[in-house]
């Protein structure tokens, strides 16, 4: 079988799924390597505008394969090869984590990659990188404190404990935690939702939601209001009549339905 697999749905996501459920789905150097090369192939193709991350069997992923490091000896630990978080940067759309059972360490960072999660009842998270001795180098160390709160980081980090799903879903980790049986359901509706929206669109609110929280907020909002006076000068009347003749047509689909 196949490390990664990937679908492609018609309407318009794709679905890559980590498949190695016998090692947890640890990302060996091969894994890594298949997907950062599958996630920069999809974001290359104009038909896939949103991303579907999961993992097959009994876990969404148990971060680097420590066997395979282990194996190494003396030769310097490639950390830096074939990087997936790397790669779901460049992803323009957005990126959807359904994180089905444990998210260790580097799969705790592959998930933190994803512009939103859903997690299924039996995920888990734990962020082990003080207990094996490797410091976070994908962005766990930034990214968890400015989402959780730098309190409640420093207790993952600092003692390895796993957190809950609930209790993720508490500190606004995750968006919603779902019966495992509906999860990639969800997340695919999701995604089809997202798809809903403008396809310039998608990218374009993603991008300067991102780049305004790398700023302070008065910066922040300089930024926004100059991304979107560009924006609308190349607006027209007949553009905006024709979205809002859309939009209500589908309300009433909806509505219908």
């Amino acid at each position: 079988m196949p490390d990664l697999l990937l679908e492609r749905a018609p309407e318009g996501y794709a679905v890559l799924t980590l498949n190695r459920p016998a090692a947890m789905n640890a990302l060996s150097l091969s894994l890594r390597r298949e997907l950062a090369e599958a996630v920069d192939a999809l974001a290359a193709d104009p038909g896939v505008r949103v991303l579907v991350l999961t993992g097959a069997g009994r876990a969404f992923c148990a971060g680097l394969d420590l066997k395979e490091l282990a194996g190494g000896g003396a030769t310097a630990v490639p950390f830096n090869r074939a990087d997936p978080v790397a790669a779901l940067g460049r992803f323009a759309g957005p990126i959807i984590a359904a994180v089905n059972g444990a998210a260790i360490t580097g799969g705790f960072e592959l998930a933190l990659a994803a512009d939103l999660m859903l997690a299924g009842e039996s995920a888990r998270f734990a962020d082990t990188h003080a207990r094996v001795g490797i410091l976070p180098g994908w962005g766990l160390s930034q990214k968890l404190p400015r989402i959780i709160g730098m309190g409640r980081a420093k207790e993952l980090s600092l003692t390895g404990n796993f957190l809950s799903a609930t209790q993720a879903e508490r500190w606004g980790l995750v968006n919603r935690v779902l019966p495992d049986a509906e999860l990639l359901p969800a997340a695919r509706a999701l995604a089809r939702d997202m798809l809903s929206a403008l396809p310039s669109m998608l990218p374009a609110v993603k991008q300067v939601m991102d780049d305004g929280y790398a700023l302070p907020f008065g910066a922040a909002m300089a930024l926004e209001r100059a991304r979107s006076e560009a924006h609308r000068a190349g607006l027209t009347g007949a553009a905006v009549g024709a979205t809002l003749g859309a939009l209500f047509a589908r309300g009433q689909q909806q509505k219908n339905g």
